[in-house]
Parts: C-alpha cells; sequence; structure tokens
C-alpha cells in the first residue's frame, strides 16, 4: 500500500514537534538566563550610590552620610548601610589573602539575581579599602525577572500555538489543493466537461491524493467514453430505424387502403424482424461496451465449435464453398462457447455475404502463440485499407456493403469484435493478395478462471 502521503505529514510534524521542544526549552533557558541579572542602568545606579556612600565616608561627615542613608532608604522603600568588616581567626588558624584584601557581606551587583525567592537580596558595593561596604537591600523597581510570567506564558503557550497554526496551515494546503482541484474537476465533468483531467495539474507529486487523482482521470476517462458511445449508439440507432419505420408506415398506409394487402403483410413482418434484430443487436453491443464483461468461462474444443458452425452456415449458402482445414482437437479453457460462436459465425455469414455464388471461403486454425488463430478468406470485392479499423465501428458500412447487403445495418463485425475481445482475444482485417478479404482471429488457450 502506497504510504506517501503518511509520511510526508508524518516526518513534518515528528521534526516540528522535536523542533519546536528544543526550541521551547532553549529559549527559556536563555529568557531566564537574560533576566537573572540587573539591568545595566540598574548597576549603575547601585555604583553610585556606593560611590556617593564612600565619598562621604572619605569625609569623615557622619550626619551627611546618616541623612543621606535615610533619604535613599525613603525614596527607595528599601534598607542601606555602611559597614566594616573585621574578620579575626581563632583557634591558631590563619586568614589567606583574600581575607586580608576583604571579602564581601553582600553579593556583587554584577552577580545573577535568584528569580524564585521571594525575598529581594542585600548588594554589597565594597570600597577601596576593602573592609568597609555599602549594603543596600535590591530595590523592588530594580529586581530583575518582572517580566518572566509573561516570557513563559509566551514561550509555553503563544509559541507552540503560533507554530502549531503554521504546521497546520502547512498541511492543510498541501492537502486541500489537490483536493480542490478534484473538486473543481468533478464539478466541471457532472456540468458536461467530459475531457477534464486532474493528474496532469498535480506535476510530479506522488502520494495518495495523486493515486487518486489518476482514478478519478480512469473513471472520467471510461464515463466519458460511455457516454460517448452511447451518444453515438442513440444517434446511429435512431437513424438506422427511421428507414424501416417509413417503410412500415407506408405499407400501414396501403393495407389500410386495401392496396395489396397481401404483399404487404410480410413486407411489415420483414420490416419489424429487421428492427428487432437491430435493437437486440445494439442492447448486445451496448452491454459489452459498457460493461466490458468478462464471458461465461468455459472449456470447449475450437474444432467442434466451428464444425458446427460451418454446417449451419452450409446449409444457408449452399451455392458457396466452404473449405476448411481443421486440427482433429483444439481444446481452450476459460472461453465463452456462445460467444465464439456467435462472433465466429458472423465473420463467416459475412464473407459469404460478400463472396458471390459458386465461390470460395477457406477457414483454417491452427496453434500460435499459446492460442490458436483462425483464418477466415473470402472472394469478395474487399476492403479499402483505410477502412480495414472502420469495419469494426458500430453501424458503419461501406459503399460495396450498402450495395449488396441494403438490409444489414454494420453491427456484426463491432459484435464479433467486442465478443472476442471480452474472452481475452482479438480479431484483424487485412486484404489479401488475389482479391477479396481475410479474416484473422486468436483465441487464448487458457484464461484463469475469475474468483
Amino acid at each position: 500500500m502506497n504510504r506517501r502521503l503518511f509520511w510526508k505529514l508524518c516526518g513534518p510534524l515528528a521534526l516540528g514537534t522535536l523542533a519546536l521542544v528544543w526550541v521551547v526549552g532553549f529559549l527559556g533557558s536563555e529568557t531566564e538566563q537574560k533576566m537573572s541579572f540587573i539591568a545595566e542602568h540598574h548597576q549603575q545606579t547601585l555604583k553610585q550610590w556606593g560611590a556617593t556612600a564612600e565619598q562621604l565616608h572619605n569625609a569623615g561627615d557622619e550626619l551627611a552620610l546618616d541623612a543621606w542613608l535615610e533619604k535613599l532608604q525613603a525614596r527607595e522603600n528599601t534598607w542601606a548601610a555602611v559597614v566594616r568588616s573585621d574578620v579575626q581567626s581563632l583557634g591558631g588558624s590563619t586568614l589567606s589573602e583574600q581575607f586580608n584584601e576583604g571579602f564581601r557581606l553582600g553579593r556583587n551587583v554584577e552577580w545573577k539575581i535568584h528569580l524564585y525567592f521571594a525575598e529581594n537580596p542585600i548588594m554589597d558595593l565594597t570600597f577601596a579599602d576593602g573592609h568597609t561596604h555599602f549594603l543596600v537591600t535590591l530595590p523592588q523597581r530594580m529586581r530583575p525577572g518582572t517580566y518572566l510570567p509573561e516570557a513563559k506564558l509566551l514561550l509555553k503557550v503563544a509559541l507552540p500555538l503560533m507554530v502549531l497554526l503554521l504546521l497546520t496551515l502547512g498541511v492543510y494546503r498541501h492537502l486541500m489543493a489537490p483536493l480542490r482541484q478534484l473538486e473543481l474537476a468533478t464539478r466541471q465533468f457532472s456540468e458536461g466537461n467530459l475531457g477534464v483531467r486532474v493528474r496532469a495539474l498535480l506535476g510530479k507529486r506522488n502520494d495518495e491524493l495523486s493515486a487518486l487523482a489518476e482514478t478519478f482521470d480512469r473513471m472520467a476517462e471510461r464515463t466519458g467514453e460511455l457516454i460517448l458511445t452511447q451518444r453515438r449508439l442513440i444517434a446511429d440507432l435512431s437513424h438506422e430505424l427511421r428507414t424501416p419505420l417509413t417503410r412500415i408506415d407506408m405499407a400501414v398506409s396501403c393495407v389500410e387502403e386495401g392496396i395489396d394487402t397481401q404483399h404487404f403483410l410480410p413486407r411489415i413482418r420483414r420490416e419489424c424482424r429487421l428492427m428487432r434484430d437491430l435493437v437486440e443487436d445494439t442492447l448486445t453491443l451496448a452491454w459489452l461496451e459498457n460493461e466490458q464483461p468478462s464471458l461465461d468461462q468455459d472449456n470447449l474444443d475450437l474444432t467442434d465449435l466451428l464444425d458446427s458452425v460451418i454446417e449451419d452456415v452450409r446449409y444457408e449458402y449452399p451455392e458457396h464453398c466452404l473449405v476448411s482445414d481443421l486440427p482433429a482437437q483444439a481444446e481452450i479453457s476459460g472461453s465463452s462457447h456462445r460467444a465464439l460462436a456467435q462472433a465466429v459465425e458472423n465473420v463467416i455469414r459475412n464473407a459469404c455475404h460478400y463472396t458471390p455464388a459458386d465461390g470460395q471461403i477457406r477457414i483454417s486454425l491452427c496453434p500460435e502463440e499459446e492460442g490458436y488463430r483462425l483464418t477466415v478468406d473470402d472472394q469478395g470485392p474487399g476492403v479499402a485499407t483505410d477502412q480495414l479499423e472502420l469495419i469494426f465501428t458500430p453501424f458503419y458500412r461501406t459503399v460495396q456493403a450498402r450495395d449488396n447487403r441494403p438490409d444489414g445495418h454494420g453491427l456484426g463485425l463491432a459484435l464479433a469484435r467486442r465478443q472476442i475481445a471480452a474472452v481475452g482475444g482479438w480479431i484483424r482485417a487485412e486484404p489479401r493478395t488475389g482479391g477479396g478479404l481475410r479474416m484473422s482471429l486468436w483465441f487464448p488457450a487458457s484464461r484463469p478462471s475469475r474468483p
């Protein structure tokens, strides 16, 4: 089963999901990382506070330093102080050089701030001596991560939603483009445009939808052929029926007027028989054209079938010489006795119709290419090369056929071709070197049984 469409949809969706998970994780980590630092302008403000405190402390103006600290705490709603750190060693231990140079009582303004602690950290701006510190609780307005909830909402909801919408749009367009073409073609076909096709409009696409388009094209082609065939058959049948109906109407008028009733009644019967045969043959032909059946499968002997048909034709055409060259046996399986008998009889009768009295019709059967080839040679006027295929067209008759058989309607060979095709064989016509026409028929020796 063709699963190209499954993989074409599964691949982008799987890769898109993996990419989305990675992007959300990466952007979330990067966003949290960036938001963990105090903004640069706030860092500069804190450093300026530290410089001011150091300047006031170094000036020895404690009152001014106290006043400034109180004013800063009131303005920023925070705590601030200037303290000194003295570290003494105990138990005979010694201090490292780091302690001699000083250490921090709070956090450096350039360090990361934990975004999930409720309390704001104490920032430490150490003076130049390394042991005096300006400490201040980070004001709420300077705390980083203010927009972290909104950023998380954006990354975990808005971004996945947007990506999924884009993927859905891509999948929708990928699926709907051929479906729209198919819908448009179906509408045009229903409106009478029998030549509309879809597959060529899909380009190099090769998946289940292109297979659907190919199926539609085959259906449209088959349905279009059936519709055109039906139209031709109806038009040809109406044309062929017009003449006998006219003759019957004239004969009925003469009978009603009492003119030679005994002469016109047989004429009416003959015209009715011709119309009945014409309608029956047309219906059979329409059934073969529309249904394209695989006829009932029988096992039969072609030699016996041909002997029976030739005997009937000899009885009907005693003035003709039928010469047969048949093998002792020619068994075939999976065929149709009725279809072959009617087709062969039509071909042989057709040869007798156009062969003059005392003329010869040669019938031979021989094995060929896993089947049997039947040839029927007549001594009639023959058929022009450009008309060898036309004689198998329903209701087509050559000029000689119209002159020699005015009561014919041109369905015999058309029926024969379709009956033989229904059992897996073929038929074709070719001119004979010495004049006349050769009909070649081939039948398969064996056909598989239908389920």
